[in-house]
């Protein structure tokens, strides 16, 4: 199955725009398993247990297992969602960005070593730097394009002068994306909520393509303004909230915990979607 079919799949059966990230951090395990790395899975598979049937997908951050030297669980973590989760996708949040055979490398790491259906990557070195990421037939790829840090102003927000009506750069990336590098029509872009302007301005650019919006929940994003800035049709606003589920409690009852978080979110996100949808 292509990933957006799959996306809009688990978004219609669940009712929901919500994805659950998955970022371990063994110092904010529950005990008895606080600082124990060992117990990553542990803790993951219950949080995917709790929330599967509330969510549109999950994104494992690569980093919080790679740290950890728990690649190996990493690697459980998607075959166990596979199997209690089977319609859900999983985005494996990397952020690649290469080329030639070492982006080949990435891309057989995501797709082949790990089995997600979509990767994140940074797009800054050009289309030949996603083309091997392209070319696993129905894998998707949701390219940084307007970020929530500081930073990224630097970059993102800056005007290309040399083009028509001197888009911003990230505004520029989602043109790209909407229109010639998008050969597999399985691209999407990552756009941070805490600006939702500037997700509604990717979106008047790109109509089409899924959002990855990070940064609602712990991060402060407004979930409503949110919503209201980046839907455009049902499944095609993934909007990401991590830690406010992850931790939404210290002790024994964290999956339980866990899942009403995630059905708070998930209500507070339909709220905001047009009567129609």
């Amino acid at each position: 199955m292509l990933f957006t079919d799959m996306l809009a799949r688990a978004a219609r059966a669940n009712d929901s725009l919500l994805c659950v990230g998955l970022d371990p951090d063994p110092t904010r395990l529950p005990e008895p398993w606080r600082g124990d790395a060992s117990r990553i899975f542990d803790f993951c598979a219950a949080i995917v247990e709790a929330t599967a049937d509330l969510v549109c997908a999950f994104k494992p951050q690569i980093a919080y297992f790679a740290a950890q030297r728990a690649e190996d669980q990493l690697e459980r973590l998607i075959a166990h969602i596979r199997d209690v989760a089977p319609q859900v996708p999983v985005i494996l949040d990397a952020k690649r960005g290469d080329i030639g055979s070492t982006a080949q490398q990435y891309a057989r790491e995501a797709f082949e070593r790990y089995g997600a259906d979509a990767v994140t990557l940074s797009p800054f070195m050009g289309f030949d730097s996603l083309q091997p990421y392209l070319a696993y037939k129905g894998k998707g790829a949701f390219l940084l394009c307007r970020t929530s840090n500081p930073g990224g102003d630097d970059l993102q927000a800056q005007p290309l002068a040399a083009l028509p009506g001197q888009p911003r750069l990230f505004e520029h990336v989602a043109e790209m994306a909407q229109g010639p590098w998008n050969t597999n029509g399985q691209l999407g872009l990552v756009v941070g909520a805490t600006r939702p302007d500037e997700i509604a301005a990717v979106r008047a650019r790109a109509p089409r393509l899924p959002l990855l919006i990070p940064g609602v929940g712990a991060q402060g994003g407004d979930a409503q303004a949110t919503v209201r800035a980046g839907y455009a049709g049902c499944g095609t606003a993934v909007i990401n909230s991590s830690r406010a589920i992850l931790y939404a409690s210290a002790s024994s009852d964290f999956a339980a915990a866990a899942r009403q978080e995630a059905l708070r979110t998930r209500a507070q996100l339909n709220a905001a979607l047009p009567a129609a949808h």
